[in-house]
């Protein structure tokens, strides 16, 4: 059955700072979008993939992300909410029911690996709903009021990341039925709440969130070493 990316970069980009949002930046003399969407192009797996952007970025996105890089699997790209649960659940709403299953991702993580993309997908079609997540290396602690409360487990702390995978019609579910009702800070958790059981699967390669200044000189000289022949 298909799989789908949808490309969620549809964000201000407030805590990063700027005029121009995170995902438009330029890295090596293209916007950081477009790396994001290169990793699921060269993914086997992947058979669509749809950006989705804040209205008033959809022309810029067809512009100088999409049509210059020639990306065969952009199937459309889609207008944004004003949150990215909105922005998810209206990338979902654009896909055909015939849709087998959905990648979820955020478009500031540009360097996620093809192999690792492949690899949670074909867990998802093996479980139905599969997240990428590593294992916390740190002490973690619980904290309220500045002070610990309590030190957790950290065999059994994961760090969520993108893509997160579902069969189509239980995220279609999730979303409908939680929409706008929960707190949620992704796609996952809300597949939680139907009481079903989502998978992790550990990346063998970074995945970084762009979030900061120095998150993109980072993303920076990981994507020279990467396409160092390019550049």
């Amino acid at each position: 059955m298909k799989t789908v990316a949808l490309i969620v970069a549809a964000g201000r980009g407030e805590r990063f700072g700027g005029d121009i949002p995170k995902q438009f930046r330029l890295v090596h003399d293209r916007p950081l979008l477009s790396w994001t969407i290169q990793q699921f192009q060269q993914a086997t797996l992947v058979d669509e993939i749809v950006p989705v952007v804040a209205e008033e970025f959809l022309l810029f996105a067809n512009e100088q992300v999409v049509n210059p890089y020639s990306f065969t699997k952009v199937r459309e790209i889609v207008r944004g909410g004003d949150t990215r649960e909105e922005s998810a659940f209206n990338g979902l709403k654009s896909l055909p029911i015939s849709c087998g299953y959905v990648a979820i991702h955020d478009g500031a993580r540009p360097i996620v690996d093809p192999v690792d993309i492949d690899r949670v997908i074909e867990t998802a079609q093996r479980d139905r709903a599969a997240v990428l997540a590593r294992p916390a290396t740190d002490t973690v602690k619980r904290v309220e009021g500045d002070y610990i409360l309590a030190t957790l487990d950290r065999s059994k702390i994961y760090l969520a990341e993108t893509p997160q995978v579902f069969q189509y019609d239980l995220i279609m579910s999730a979303h409908s039925k939680f929409k706008g009702s929960i707190s949620v800070t992704d796609d996952a958790a809300m597949v939680e709440q139907l009481g079903f059981k989502v998978r992790t699967v550990i990346p063998e390669r970074p995945n970084i969130k762009v979030t900061t200044e120095d998150d993109l000189k980072l993303v920076r000289g990981i994507l020279a070493e990467t396409f160092r022949t390019t550049f």
